[in-house]
């Protein structure tokens, strides 16, 4: 964990860069403005966008373990990530799963404290998270969403885009993981959708966004094959599906980080 001064917000920061991770989303489309406003870009120390998020209470943000890489702001309130209408607020602490070491080994899981609390507007919302856990249906429709690249070889883009994916079962994703990596057995605690025999989903870093089913976040953007970076990868087609950290298998940490914390109470689903 660490802490950071405490700090104003900030509006219109203007020194965006770059992104380090990606967030590619491939084969979506640009979101709409009212709609996921509960989306969150983690920048840096210098302002550069390094993974996604999603705000799940008036101070936290949730993202991945994995993104735990000097981030220090987080970006709510307009999916335009250039414009000068947005809110940047200071994260003050992160707290990530201690089990994590990387992303094969499953825990990929994170929260960002604010060191300032947002209140629900016209342009920011929280989303729900299951309050039990539960089991998704193979070939559910779920989304996914990020800024970036559109494609491999593509450019990054400044507009968060979005994309329908479809859920894959345990079994198959296993299977289609150890063919393409012999050996390779999946981190507990994932879900998997999107990114086989399909051209859509995400590709490298659109890391720590969510996986939203019927309105509810249940999975983290976690890992597909060319995440971490030691393949360039084939983003418009993969060969093996998206994998998702499972946030409803972390309901207990997730108790245990706010129990005798200041923190507001989550916005959890009932379905």
């Amino acid at each position: 964990m660490f802490a950071l001064q405490s700090f104003a917000v900030i509006y219109a920061l203007t020194f965006l860069g770059q992104n380090v991770l990606g967030s590619e989303i491939i084969n979506g489309q640009i979101a709409p403005d009212n709609e996921m406003l509960y989306m969150a870009s983690v920048l840096d120390y210098r302002g550069y966008h390094i993974c996604g998020g999603f705000l799940v209470s008036e101070n936290l943000v949730m993202t991945a373990a994995h993104c735990d890489v000097n981030p220090w702001y987080v970006v709510l309130g307009n999916h335009h990530l250039r414009s000068a209408e947005k809110l940047v607020i200071q994260i003050a602490n992160k707290y990530k799963h201690p089990y994590f070491q990387d992303v094969n080994s499953g825990y990929d899981i994170m929260l960002l404290q604010l060191s300032t609390p947002v209140r629900p507007s016209k342009t920011i919302q929280f989303i729900r998270l299951p309050f039990r856990e539960m089991t998704l249906n193979e070939n559910e429709k779920c989304q996914v969403a990020g800024w970036g690249k559109i494609n491999t070889y593509g450019r990054s883009v400044d507009d968060l885009r979005v994309v329908d994916v479809s859920v894959i079962s345990p079994q198959v994703c296993q299977n289609a993981w150890a063919q393409k990596v012999p050996r390779y057995i999946l981190p507990p605690n994932v879900i998997c959708a999107g990114g086989y025999n399909t051209n859509k989903g995400f590709c490298q870093g659109d890391s720590g966004g969510p996986l939203v089913c019927k309105g509810m976040a249940v999975g983290i953007v976690s890992f597909n094959k060319s995440i971490p970076r030691t393949e360039l990868g084939n983003c418009n087609y993969p060969d093996v599906p998206n994998v998702y950290t499972n946030i409803s298998k972390y309901l207990n940490w997730i108790t245990k980080i706010l129990k005798g914390k200041n923190y507001k109470k989550l916005c959890v689903s009932t379905l």
